[in-house]
């Protein structure tokens, strides 16, 4: 069964045909004339307005706000209710229209529920023994909040070639003696490697350690943007460019060109890279939102405010976050030490001496 493209007027809409004997597309509705160039060109002009309309669309439905304590500003559709700031739990600044915003090209939507997501927080929490009990209170929980953070997502082709030392040491016994030869080689590695969703944080450093701790998300889960998938949630807006990252994205590439070419060398006892070239063919960048659920802590220290953030990413479920230390639990843990400590060498003494 062969294939069939229908072409449409730039102009009108309506059906193409081709002209064999004019050698160009006409249109017998409007009386326009077009060469496959010209389709070409309008094709992508037609996909630049798309672009533009979709962008409007996405900005006509969102609302943004910003918070004056903490300096956060994130989005919501215009049917989420906000007026805590889900960071530090200030009051927040609604504005009525988003400004500046770039529409996400993909997002990976929530999988856990809020009450999932709690159940798990607390399970982690408990765990541990040293956390205030206040931690788990009712409160408290209720401020997690489902939050989508930006990230680029890379995708890259490379020529990509190392150049290195490689070792083989052979040793052996001969009578009392034992020796050791060791065989230099010059090593040359080369192939066309493929960067699949390289996943590298659209925030600045404040935020980076946490999005790194959640990683990595199912490559599989990536769907295209839809403003739905934003209701009841809010999103962090991006606050660094393609065009800031590309280096440490390269470097990235770097390093997992030279591990992939050294493992195809792991006959020799040793190998050190003496050069490496990753060489970019081609490249694609897709700015994307992806699902966390964030809860955030105020404790005291001395006379300062420390904020503890927890996060889990909210497809797989990993968790990540540095959880406060109760002091009286480890006072009481430390006189328990200490206690046991003297009961232990008291009755130890008292054998011996009795």
């Amino acid at each position: 069964m062969n294939a069939t493209v229908t072409y449409t007027c730039p102009n009108c809409g309506a059906g193409l045909v081709f002209d064999a004997e004019a050698q160009a597309f006409k249109c017998d509705f409007c009386i326009s004339e077009f060469t496959e160039e010209d389709l070409a060109k309008t094709g992508a002009a037609q996909k630049e307005e798309q672009k533009r309309a979709e962008q409007s669309e996405f900005e006509e439905q969102i609302d943004e706000y910003y918070c004056p304590s903490c300096g956060a500003e994130v989005i919501v559709d215009k049917s989420t209710a906000a007026d805590l700031c889900y960071y530090c739990h200030n009051p927040i600044v609604l504005s009525a229209k988003m400004k500046g915003a770039m529409r996400p090209s993909k997002i990976i939507p929530f999988k856990f529920s809020k009450e999932e997501a709690k159940d798990r927080f607390i399970s982690f929490a408990r765990s541990k023994w040293f956390v205030p009990r206040d931690y788990f209170c009712g409160e408290h929980i209720k401020a997690m909040t489902g939050v989508y953070y930006p990230f680029w997502v890379t995708d890259a082709d490379t020529d990509s070639a190392m150049d290195a030392l490689g070792k083989k040491v052979r040793t052996w016994r001969s009578g009392d003696y034992r020796y050791t030869e060791t065989s230099s080689f010059n090593v040359y590695r080369q192939g066309r490697i493929h960067f699949e969703d390289i996943t590298t944080s659209a925030l600045s450093t404040e935020d980076k350690a946490m999005l790194e701790g959640i990683l990595p998300y199912p490559t599989d889960e990536y769907i295209d943007f839809s403003m739905p998938y934003l209701q009841g949630f809010v999103a962090k807006k991006r606050d660094i460019e393609r065009e800031n990252i590309t280096g440490e994205v390269k470097s990235r590439m770097d390093n997992y060109a030279e591990q992939l070419l050294s493992s195809t060398a792991s006959h020799y006892s040793s190998l050190t890279p003496r050069s490496l070239n990753v060489a970019i063919l081609s490249a694609h960048w897709e700015y994307s939102l992806m699902p966390i659920w964030i809860l955030t802590y105020k404790k005291k220290h001395g006379k300062k405010d420390k904020t503890y953030v927890y996060a889990m990413n909210g497809s797989t479920g990993k968790i990540y976050g540095e959880l406060p230390i109760s002091i009286p639990k480890l006072l009481l843990f430390g006189l328990g030490i200490f206690a046991a400590a003297f009961l232990a060498a008291f009755g130890l003494g008292w054998i011996l001496f009795s």
